[in-house]
């Protein structure tokens, strides 16, 4: 095959093919990725919204896939950019570039084993079996009988077994019914179904594309179990980068509480003796007792009678484990198979949670511990809440040091990495090395090499980039910090805080986006400005989010008030936002335990915590709150900072520094006059 024409060719036949426009940015963006597929160096790039980024990322990845034979991995954050990637972007994109590649670019999507339907357990009695909170609540008894008829009757209709497909959607409860997980799959040559196999076909028809499309959590997967999840691959793009830490960071942590025991317990009672089924039902009673004694806090160290309690559930969960026996056998039809599946996957979570909350604190130096531990207590659905004790990494920059940049080239974009101004913070929670040489900036995690303070491995070279913006962010928007208002207690919303809303929602005639800190927070406001202005006001929570913000889209006069959902996932361009309101400044909460524990143990190195863990996490998402309000290039408004320390605090100029450059005015009067002149246009 010849080769093919060159990335800017290549681009400039994409973005006509789309309808699109030529965009510096872009370019510059796909120049600098193909030079880091071409070389192997890491990239991190960051692509203001507008930019296209989506196509300056696929057109460099499709030509390396299709000159080199080897599969790139995108992944993605979102659900929304996953469906937009495969449903729209990739299909138009192979098309156009096919008469210059001479082959049509092949893709596929890839999701984990949970959402496929799982044929063995849907025909097995597994599937029959729900949850206790079921049996004794008629109501969601009876609507589980309806989706599992629904879910058998799709069964025979669909190709995919791709949960998505199923419409109207089911319940998480009749979904897991029907579902495996990775751990408790039997395999294709142990399963009566294997041929027929939903989530094995999709494996398949991902070791043969160009280009696989996936998410954070299969990404982390993949880094953290010895099977391998995705297909044999040489470059991976990370999009919507910002969130990659949190997600594996999700993936990696653990958590136990009394019922998840007694539910193993229960899993195993028909596969075991009496006897041993009803040690492991004891030790969940006193895990439970513990947990309800300890009160939700942070752990420092074991307390009392916590070794005893977990060394109790450990044994007997491992007692359990060798009595219940091996999963696949000969002898063993595919019911009983999939039941042993499931109670071996459920007894190997609860002993391996139990053994590393036990070794946590192995370690007596408490900034060199690999994991933190906490309890805290999660809402259930029927009321009430549950005491849950979690164990999660300290820090995954090893893991991604070791197991992504490791093995692959490593892409990562998002329209907003450069905290403060600079790379370096978000590059240090990957695991990278600072951009002048040296250790990464987060927490120490035993890097062998990074202690003694030896040059990192080549394959942890990178370069960065910031791309900008086509938007002309000082003559779109504004940028109003309320200087004048008091900072923001922890009393609720200030009356003084609730007036400035009012002026500012009515100036814009309605079409403003609340973002707020808490659930409670929006709430109130909401409940409060609704007597106030004649205008109307949506709130997050009162019914379907993604329904929520059509609504808010449809109507330029309708506002819509929310939390941590829609600081990242609105986007609505046009006449229907024009305000951005935002609270106060997203720190965490300051009895977070594990963003806690790793300002403690950046405190512990002689760095600013504060800086380093609490003020970045702020300034990633106030960017990205920020960024809702331009969205297109004719958009204007303003955003208005409720919080005066955004402006007053030594670490205001930090936080702005993560910004775009907006038009900076303390002046009430001057937004009010911009909004009042948007809205009579």
């Amino acid at each position: 095959m010849t080769e093919p024409p060159i990335v800017p060719k290549l681009l400039d036949t994409a973005v006509t093919a789309l309808g699109g426009s030529k965009r510096d940015g872009q370019v510059r963006m796909a120049a600098a990725v193909a030079h880091s597929l071409d070389t192997g160096e890491h990239l991190a790039v960051q692509a203001g919204t507008g930019t296209g980024k989506s196509l300056a990322y696929l057109v460099p990845a499709i030509r390396h896939a299709v000159t080199s034979g080897k599969t790139v991995v995108v992944s993605t954050a979102t659900i929304a950019l996953q469906s937009q990637l495969v449903d729209r972007d990739l299909p138009r994109l192979a098309k156009a570039l096919k008469p210059d590649l001479g082959r049509e670019p092949e893709f596929a999507i890839l999701k984990g084993r949970g959402n496929y339907l799982c044929l063995n357990k849907l025909h097995s009695s597994v599937a029959s079996e729900p949850d206790s909170e079921e049996l004794f609540d008629p109501f969601a008894a009876s609507r589980l009988g309806r989706e599992m008829k629904r879910l058998r009757e799709w069964s025979s209709d669909t190709e995919t077994g791709d949960r998505d497909e199923v419409t109207p959607a089911v319940s998480d409860q009749s979904w897991r019914l029907v579902s495996v997980g990775a751990r408790e799959c039997l395999g294709a040559t142990n399963c009566t179904y294997g041929q027929d196999c939903f989530a094995e076909a999709a494996r398949k028809r991902t070791g043969q594309v160009d280009v696989v499309v996936t998410n954070h959590a299969l990404l982390a997967i993949d880094a953290m179990t010895e099977v391998k999840v995705l297909p044999d691959h040489d470059a991976v793009i990370v999009d919507e980068a910002h969130e990659l830490v949190d997600r594996v960071t999700s993936v990696a942590t653990a958590e136990l509480t009394g019922s998840t025991v007694a539910a193993a317990a229960r899993r195993a009672g028909k596969l075991v003796e009496e006897e041993i089924a009803d040690s492991l039902v004891a030790a969940s009673e006193g895990l439970t007792r513990l947990l309800d004694d300890s009160g939700t806090r942070r752990w420092l160290g074991l307390p009392d009678g916590a070794g005893p309690a977990l060394a109790a559930v450990r044994d007997a969960a491992w007692a359990t484990r060798t009595a219940v026996g091996p999963a696949r056998g000969a002898n063993l039809d595919s019911d009983a198979a999939a039941a042993r599946s499931a109670a071996l996957t459920a007894l190997d979570d609860v002993h391996d949670t139990a053994v590393r909350v036990l070794t946590a604190f192995d370690e007596p130096d408490e900034s060199k511990r690999r994991d933190v531990v906490w309890t805290s207590d999660v809402p259930q659905r029927g009321g009430g809440f549950r005491r849950t004790l979690y164990v999660a990494p300290l820090s995954v920059g090893g893991l991604l040091r070791t197991r992504l940049f490791g093995e692959s080239t490593v892409v990562l974009t998002s329209a907003t990495l450069a905290v403060g101004g600079a790379f370096d913070t978000v590059a240090g929670s990957w695991g990278l090395p600072r951009a002048g040489g040296g250790a990464p900036s987060d927490v120490p995690d035993r890097d062998p090499a990074l202690a003694t303070g030896k040059k990192p491995d080549a394959n942890l070279e990178w370069s960065h980039i910031d791309v900008g913006s086509p938007f002309d962010y000082a003559r779109s928007g504004i940028l109003y910090v309320a200087t004048k208002l008091p900072p923001p207690g922890r009393d609720g919303t200030a009356p003084a805080i609730l007036d400035e809303i009012e002026t500012l929602l009515t100036a814009a005639g309605g079409r403003t986006l609340g973002l707020f800190s808490s659930t409670r927070a929006a709430k109130a406001a909401a409940e409060a400005l609704r007597e106030r202005v004649d205008t109307p006001i949506l709130c997050q929570g009162e019914g379907n989010t993604g329904q929520l913000v059509r609504d808010f889209a449809a109507d330029p006069a309708t506002s819509l008030f929310g939390t941590l959902s829609l600081w990242q996932g609105v986007d609505v361009p046009g006449p229907s936002l024009s305000l951005v309101l935002i609270d106060r400044i997203p720190f965490p909460r300051p009895d977070d335990p594990l963003l806690t524990a790793r300002q403690r143990a950046v405190e512990s190195r002689g760095g600013n915590g504060f800086m380093a863990v609490a003020a970045t996490h702020a300034a990633l998402l106030l960017a990205q709150g920020v960024g809702r309000l331009l969205r297109s290039t004719e958009d204007k408004g303003v955003v208005a900072v409720l919080d005066s320390r955004l402006a007053t605090a030594r670490y205001g100029g930090f936080l702005r520094a993560s910004l775009p450059p907006f038009w900076e005015t303390a002046n009430r009067d001057t937004a009010v006059a911009a909004l009042q002149r948007l809205a009579e246009s």
